[in-house]
C-alpha cells in the first residue's frame, strides 16, 4: 500500500520550507519595523465563533466534533479568531493594538475537485482600536512596504469602500438586492440588464458597475448619484485617503466601488492586491475595515474599530518562483565533524558543540560512522559542506577544506 497525503493536503520538503521561510522572514521584518507584534491563535475554533462575523460560508469550513458534541471548525481565516482573542483575553490592553500573524488556514474542497488544495498559508496584520484617515493609510502603506521587501513588481492596489457600496445598494428593492449585489460583484452586465428594475434603477446599477478606474473619474461618477449627507461624507473621506496614498507614490491605484468582498463584515474601505504577471491577474492578498466585528465577541457588545489584511504565501510563492528570487537550494552545513576512531567520539561531539556555540549561526553536522575517508569527502562535496574537522582521540582537530 502506498501512503499519500489526504486529498487537498500536501507536504513541504526542505527546499519548499526554505522558500516559504524566505517570504515569511521578509514580511516579518517589515511587520516588526512598523511596530506590530505576533499573535498565535488556536487552529481549532468553535463554529459559533467562526460564524458570528459571517466570515465565511459554513459549507467551506472543515468541521470536527469533540466528545462533548461541540461543533468545532478549522479556522478558514484569522480575523475572527484574533477579534475573539483580543476582546476576551486582552480586555485591559491599551489601544491601538498592532498585531500580525503567520499561520495556516483551512477551507473545505466543497466543489469536490480531485486533490484541490484545502490548506493554505497566510501572513497578515490587524490594527485594532484605531479608525480614520491615518489608520487606513498606515495599513495600505504597510501592504506596499511588504511587497517592496519581496522585490515584487507589476502589482496594483484595487481600492473600494464597502460602506458606500452597501448604502448605494439600499436604493434597490429588498427582494432583489442580493441579485443586484452578486451581478455587480461579478461584473455581470447581462444579468443586471435582465433584472426587473425601473429604468432609473437600471441606470443606477449600470453606473455602479462602472465605478472602476482612475480615482478622479470614479469619484466624479459616484458624486452624480444624488448622495445623502452620510454618503457624501464617506466619499470625501475616500477622496482624502486616495490623495494621501497617491502623494506617497508607492503603488498603482485603481478605485473600484463595485468591489464587494465575499466576507460580509467589512464596513469601510476594502482592497485587493493584484499581480499582473505575464498577462495573468492573480489576487495576492485582500483586506479592509471592520468596525463592528469585535463588538460581536465583546461581553458588553462594545464596538472596537479594526482594519487588516492578509497576504497569500502560496500565491506570493507562485509569482516569485518564476523570478528566481527564492532560494534555489537548502542552506549547506558549514562543517562536518568526523571522529578518527571510537576513542574520539566524545571529543568530536565536544568540538562540534564548540563550533555551534560561536557568535554567528554555524551549521555543524557529525559524521555518524560506517564510511571510509573518501566516502566522507564525497558526502561533503555533494552537500556543499565547506570544511571537514577530523578529530583525534586527544581532541585535536585536523581541518580540511572541501574543494
Amino acid at each position: 500500500m502506498v501512503y499519500q497525503p489526504a486529498a487537498g493536503a500536501r507536504d513541504l520538503l526542505p527546499l519548499d520550507v526554505a522558500q516559504k521561510r524566505w517570504i515569511e522572514d521578509r514580511l516579518q521584518q517589515v511587520f516588526h519595523r512598523w511596530g506590530y507584534h505576533r499573535i498565535i491563535t488556536s487552529t481549532l475554533e468553535r463554529m459559533d465563533t467562526l460564524m458570528a462575523g459571517e466570515a465565511i460560508q459554513r459549507h467551506k469550513v472543515i468541521q470536527l466534533q469533540n466528545g462533548q458534541d461541540e461543533e468545532l471548525g478549522l479556522r478558514p481565516e484569522l480575523t475572527a479568531s484574533i477579534a475573539r482573542t483580543v476582546v476576551t483575553r486582552m480586555a485591559e490592553a491599551a489601544y491601538p493594538q498592532r498585531l500580525y500573524y503567520n499561520a495556516n488556514v483551512f477551507r473545505r474542497n466543497w466543489e469536490k475537485r480531485h486533490n484541490q488544495q484545502q490548506e493554505y498559508y497566510q501572513a497578515g496584520v490587524e490594527l485594532l482600536g484605531a479608525d480614520g484617515l491615518l489608520a487606513n493609510a498606515e495599513v495600505l502603506l504597510l501592504v506596499a512596504n511588504c511587497l517592496e521587501a519581496l522585490y515584487l513588481r507589476g502589482w496594483q492596489l484595487i481600492l473600494g469602500e464597502a460602506g458606500i457600496t452597501k448604502s448605494l445598494l439600499d436604493a434597490f428593492p429588498a427582494n432583489i438586492r442580493s441579485e443586484v449585489r452578486n451581478a455587480i460583484a461579478n461584473l455581470d452586465r447581462v444579468t443586471l440588464d435582465t433584472l426587473p428594475l425601473s429604468e432609473e434603477l437600471h441606470q443606477r446599477a449600470r453606473i455602479m458597475l462602472d465605478l472602476r478606474g482612475k480615482s478622479a473619474d470614479v469619484l466624479q461618477k459616484v458624486s452624480s448619484l444624488n448622495l445623502d449627507a452620510d454618503q457624501q461624507a464617506a466619499v470625501n473621506n475616500l477622496k482624502s485617503l486616495v490623495e494621501l496614498l497617491e502623494s506617497e507614490g508607492k503603488f498603482s491605484l485603481i478605485l473600484d466601488l463595485s468591489l464587494i468582498q465575499t466576507i460580509d463584515y467589512y464596513t469601510g474601505i476594502v482592497f485587493e492586491v493584484v499581480s499582473d504577471t505575464e498577462g495573468q491577474a492573480l489576487v495576492l492578498g485582500r483586506g479592509g475595515r471592520y468596525d463592528q466585528l469585535l463588538g460581536l465577541y465583546h461581553p458588553q457588545g462594545q464596538n472596537i474599530p479594526g482594519i487588516g489584511f492578509e497576504l497569500s504565501i502560496d500565491d506570493l510563492y507562485q509569482v516569485l518562483a518564476s523570478s528566481q528570487q527564492l532560494p534555489q537550494s537548502i542552506p549547506a552545513s558549514n562543517w562536518l565533524v568526523v571522529p578518527e576512531d571510537q576513542n574520539a567520539d566524545a571529543a568530536a561531539f565536544a568540538y562540534a558543540q564548540k563550533l555551534r556555540d560561536s557568535a554567528h549561526l554555524v551549521r555543524v553536522e557529525m559524521d555518524l560512522g560506517g564510511r571510509d575517508a573518501e566516502a566522507i569527502r564525497n558526502y561533503a562535496r555533494d552537500r556543499s559542506i565547506a570544511q571537514i574537522a577530523w578529530i583525534n582521540s586527544d581532541g585535536t582537530p585536523t581541518i580540511e577544506a572541501v574543494s
